[in-house]
């Protein structure tokens, strides 16, 4: 008898976390995906690099805290010894460099606990497509630091990122709801902060100190 085997296209995933009560809520979630299998669990970082080299998951999900050899240690190890696996780290510090820091370690992705319900699945097909993926929080945030050290508002860097968006003066007055001449006095006021002087100049200003998010 000939035996066959089938290929799974399903996202094989292995949890790690050192609360098995969070690992059950992380299981619920990603097993309510059809595109995911959870093929394991581990309770820390030695388990997560041990059931790795056993299972070979596409995506390790990884708390970043834990007893012992802690996840981005775990994470840095991974990704050291298997290139093709993606991990995507999970954690409670809305502080843009733990994200940095996870990134630094070989992590495909950074995303707060607290917004898993929304997130954890999608995230770990787009990491398992080769995508990095940072809480959107993290992100914002890192473009209000830039924005304040450049002396700019929040509403200046609203205008400046429609701006780079490719938006004219009146369809940025009409998105914000504000007046056109209210976008013009905005728009003079970035470009005497930023020490630029034509609209071209802006944009490239803007996207080379990264104060606008380029998506």
């Amino acid at each position: 008898m000939r035996t066959l085997f089938v290929v799974s296209d399903r996202i094989s995933v292995l949890l790690v976390d050192d609360h098995a009560l969070v690992r059950r809520g992380f299981r619920r979630l990603l097993e309510d995906d059809p595109s995911i299998d959870v093929v394991g669990e581990a309770g820390d970082g030695e388990g997560a690099i041990q059931m790795t080299g056993a299972l070979n998951p596409r995506v390790v999900v990884m708390d970043c805290a834990m007893p012992g050899i802690g996840g981005l240690a775990a994470a840095r190890i991974i990704t050291e010894r298997w290139p093709l696996v993606a991990v995507l780290m999970l954690s409670m510090h809305n502080e843009s460099h733990f994200a940095r820091r996870a990134i630094e370690a070989g992590a495909h992705g950074y995303l707060l606990k607290e917004t898993l319900a929304l997130d954890l699945a999608d995230a770990v097909r787009r990491v398992a497509a080769g995508a990095t993926v940072v809480a959107p929080e993290l992100s914002a945030e890192e473009l209000r630091k830039r924005a304040r050290a450049h002396h700019l508002s929040p509403r200046q860097l609203e205008v400046l990122q429609l701006i780079c968006s490719g938006l004219s003066n009146p369809d940025i007055a009409a998105t914000l709801r504000l007046s056109v001449n209210t976008i013009a006095v905005h728009r003079a006021a970035i470009m005497r902060a930023l020490g630029v002087h034509r609209a071209s100049e802006l944009v490239a200003y803007a996207i080379r100190h990264r104060l606008v998010n380029p998506q």
